[in-house]
């Protein structure tokens, strides 16, 4: 006991451990802090997966599109309604079903 309480006094021992909590709770990158940090850059490293992804493929697109004819026509009439002079285009749009007040849900 006598040598827990002569720990205590000791001087070196206190300012070791008030810088001791000092940074792990009150500076600017404490433990919580820098969790944060790392979940977020976790989160743009998977984000920056999905878009190189994403841009590999637009690129795979767009040079299919500019080779293949027979795909450029395809795809300007699924995504822009282009036709031919001497044809007609119906677009279905299926109507969204209404909420009606009485609903439960």
């Amino acid at each position: 006991m006598d040598r827990f309480i002569s720990l205590l006094k000791n001087k070196y021992f206190i300012l070791s451990s008030a810088f001791f909590v000092w940074m792990l709770f009150f500076d600017r990158n404490d433990l919580l802090s820098q969790y944060e940090y790392r979940s977020q850059l976790n989160k743009l490293k998977e984000e920056k997966a999905f878009y190189i992804k994403e841009t590999e493929q637009v690129r795979k697109d767009l040079d299919e599109l500019t080779t293949n004819k027979e795909r450029l026509e395809k795809f300007a009439r699924e995504r822009y309604h282009m036709k031919k002079d001497n044809e007609d285009i119906y677009v279905i749009v299926k109507p969204k079903p209404e909420k009606s007040d009485y609903s439960i849900f």
